[in-house]
């Protein structure tokens, strides 16, 4: 009986011991090494939006003879294509390119929206930032551009967005 007792108190003990070295163990690493998001005396530009092209092609009206070839079931007498055009954008800071991308419609059919994430470290300052982007296939010139004189603080995060609701490329 006394065996027992001996052997519980000692797994208590060693529960408590690899506990305590567990939460020591957490500690250290919590705090060491230090983490710094930016370099002192650097800012961030986020270039990030989600933007559905416009259509690959304009709808096409059907004729009687094509609608006649058709199942019952598919007649429609207008047909527009689902497939949506790729967004081309493009950022300079201070009359050099820095980012370039072509970004691909997401889904099967190619009609979900494009994607564009970037992260862009930039010493702070003064900085003139063009952003211009294309999203319809059948221009090959830039559809959209905000050009912009910002002044970024040390650890400031400029957030490059595109809001169709304000027409346009916005700064945040």
């Amino acid at each position: 009986m006394d065996n027992k007792k001996t052997f519980s108190l000692l797994s208590v003990l060693g529960q408590i011991t690899l506990y305590g070295m567990f939460a020591l163990f957490i500690g250290i690493f919590s705090q060491w090494p230090p983490y710094q998001a930016l370099a002192p005396e650097q800012a961030m530009i986020k270039l990030s939006f989600n933007h559905h092209g416009k259509p690959i092609s304009e709808c096409h009206k059907s004729t009687e003879a094509e609608l006649l070839k058709l199942p019952p079931n598919m007649r429609a007498p207008i047909h527009c294509p689902r497939e949506r055009s790729p967004v081309k954008v493009e950022l300079s800071i201070d009359g050099v390119i820095n980012y370039q991308k072509i970004a691909l419609p997401a889904g099967l059919s190619k009609d979900g929206a494009s994607s564009v994430y970037h992260r862009l470290q930039v010493p702070s300052g003064t900085h003139r930032i063009l952003v211009r982007l294309n999203d319809d296939s059948r221009k090959s010139e830039f559809i959209y551009s905000r050009e912009e004189t910002v002044d970024l603080k040390p650890a400031q995060i400029l957030v490059i967005d595109f809001d169709s609701s304000k027409d346009g490329i916005t700064f945040q």
